[in-house]
């Protein structure tokens, strides 16, 4: 995978702020059909949602109820005020939801609720309902990342993703390559010639399958991982079959015994190497930094809140590592403190072995910018 191409990421960081995010606007109620959510995709021209929404707003007032077109045209108009602070949609796109958040009815605090995804958006949405919607921005913290699967050979080739670590086949495809003993009455090299011909046809039919399911169906792989028995596979990934965007989304080629079902299986559990990379290396780096430093520069590392927060206020650290077990409100003050003096802030998840260790030593850690007392 060339350099610059790596693989999409979603840090701790923002897995923690859109957790944070999807708290608030899911403890809103509406009483009836009148909660609105707008999901614009990143690329999507910001004022063609505007006029969706103020036509909208037109068809609102046939709503029979009162209370319920009150709500809605009063949220629609929040919404468009909102997205008129912006002057072009943002990079990765935007996520508002817009309703009436007072606790009991009849009474008015209309609010809007905006979120710029970390990685770009694909959902073109606008809805009205009891509940905002809130399911594609949960698919873009789910902890389950996806990854594609190829298997294959001359004569059959499978697709399909690895969730988790569920695999769900997509498509099993068999090619019309002829047998390696010619028919009688043909030359060598026409049988050849056959073979290599329908090798290249079975060969774009998976390469268009890929594009279907790894580029355009699903939003979210992260890697493709290709498998096979014999040579095929290099053919395959290295020829111009599949496009430049796919070709980049290779993270590994591995040698199998079987295609098919036994395949897939297979091509998992020779990957569980350059899975188990992809999950947790930049948590794992960042902790294994400060656990060497804690050996050989003691001095220019500590742990504990308070220790960590005076370190912090004085502009003396570099990077504060958070623990995601630690209380949200803390979090949020460290945050705010961190930016004060251009310290990032990591929140590690306790699913390696590292980000346990630095739970159970407090949930808080930093490494400094030069040695402090």
């Amino acid at each position: 995978m060339a350099e610059g191409d790596k693989l999409q990421r979603i840090s701790a960081k923002d897995k923690y702020h859109i957790k944070h995010f999807l708290k608030e606007v899911e403890s809103i109620k509406g009483r009836h059909t009148e909660l609105i959510s707008v999901y614009i995709p990143a690329g999507y021209d910001i004022n063609g949602k505007i006029q969706q929404l103020q036509q909208e707003q037109g068809t609102a007032t046939n709503i029979k109820s009162k209370s319920t077109r009150d709500n809605v045209i009063a949220s629609l108009e929040k919404m468009v005020q909102y997205l008129k602070t912006f002057k072009s949609t943002p990079k990765n796109g935007l996520v508002a939801f817009a309703g009436n958040a007072a606790e009991r009815e009849g009474q008015q605090d209309y609010r809007v609720w905006g979120l710029e995804p970390p990685i770009p958006l694909k959902q073109n949405l606008y809805r009205c309902d009891k509940e905002f919607v809130t399911e594609p921005i949960k698919e873009i913290i789910d902890d389950k990342i996806i990854f594609g699967l190829v298997v294959m050979d001359k004569r059959e080739g499978d697709v399909a993703i690895l969730k988790g670590k569920t695999i769900i086949p997509i498509k099993d495809m068999h090619s019309a390559v002829p047998g390696k003993h010619k028919t009688g009455g043909q030359s060598a090299q026409r049988f050849e010639r056959l073979r290599e011909g329908a090798a290249i046809e079975f060969y774009k039919r998976i390469a268009q399958t890929m594009t279907e399911e790894f580029l355009e169906n699903q939003t979210a792989i992260q890697g493709i991982i290709i498998g096979g028995p014999g040579h095929t596979k290099f053919d395959f990934a290295e020829g111009n079959y599949i496009t430049d965007q796919l070709k980049r989304k290779i993270i590994g080629i591995k040698d199998l015994s079987y295609t098919g079902d036994f395949g897939l299986q297979e091509l998992v559990e020779k990957s569980e190497d350059i899975l188990a990379e992809e999950e947790v290396m930049q948590e794992k780096k960042l902790m294994q930094r400060f656990f060497e430093m804690l050996s050989k520069e003691s001095n220019k590392v500590t742990y504990g809140y308070d220790d960590v927060l005076r370190l912090t206020q004085i502009g003396a650290v570099e990077v504060i590592l958070v623990s995601e077990a630690m209380d949200d409100e803390k979090i949020e003050f460290l945050e705010k403190e961190a930016e004060k003096l251009n310290s990032e802030l990591e929140i590690i998840s306790v699913e390696t072995r590292e980000g346990v260790q630095l739970r159970d030593m407090g949930k808080i850690a930093a490494i400094l910018r030069y040695p402090a007392e």
